[in-house]
């Protein structure tokens, strides 16, 4: 459901949200700051799950890192490889990551858990744990709330998929249980068209 209504969507998404991170400099400073503390690290290996059109692999790749994309959507990921032929890109599934465990030191998911029922988000974090190497750090972002919400117009089309809005300290217990560490927690008020607050938060391994 959720691939074919971004496969539906995917070329209006990338000419409405093209150049969205240039008027988010919260937003930037967040990824600034990932970057900075996996390349702390000693690390430079970073999967980007939920790629999408591959804007944000492409902002972590210009700040040092190599990215790898992954996205339910394969007119997403041709859309990505098309627009970012360096980095690579490759069709997947955050519930069943296809990589090796403890081969990558960073892990974003930027607004890609808001399509995954609570219930099986542990399944997502218990993927991520494993992926990642000791230390590695994760970066989440998402809205704020505490529902779902069924969308049927988006990027000018109609679709059927939910939206899940969380809670940041549910998120937070989750992903303590799932034997991770949040170092840092920020949720910042609506901007623009958005209409939630939204959240993020970097945990380590």
């Amino acid at each position: 459901m959720t691939r074919t209504a971004y496969d539906a969507v995917a070329h209006s998404y990338v000419e409405l949200l093209r150049d969205e991170l240039s008027h988010k400099p919260l937003d930037r400073r967040l990824l600034d700051t990932f970057a900075d503390m996996v390349i702390a690290g000693g690390g430079t290996r970073v999967l980007d799950a939920g790629c999408g059109p591959g804007r944000v692999s492409e902002y972590l790749h210009g700040h040092g890192l190599t990215t790898v994309g992954i996205d339910v959507s394969p007119t997403m990921i041709d859309i990505a490889r098309r627009g970012y032929p360096a980095l690579q890109f490759d069709v997947g599934s955050i519930l069943d990551l296809n990589l090796a465990g403890g081969s990558l030191e960073g892990v974003v998911a930027w607004y890609s858990i808001i399509h995954t029922p609570p219930k099986l988000l542990t399944v997502v974090f218990t993927e991520f744990w494993r992926v990642l190497a000791p230390g590695g750090l994760l970066l989440l972002s998402f809205q704020v709330g505490d529902e779902r919400v069924r969308i049927e117009q988006a990027y000018g089309h109609a679709v059927a998929y939910d939206v899940y809005r969380l809670s940041p300290e549910e998120i937070s217990d989750q992903l303590s249980k799932n034997g991770f560490q949040v170092e840092v927690r920020v949720v910042r008020a609506p901007t623009g068209s958005e209409l939630q607050p939204q959240a993020y938060i970097i945990a380590r391994k």
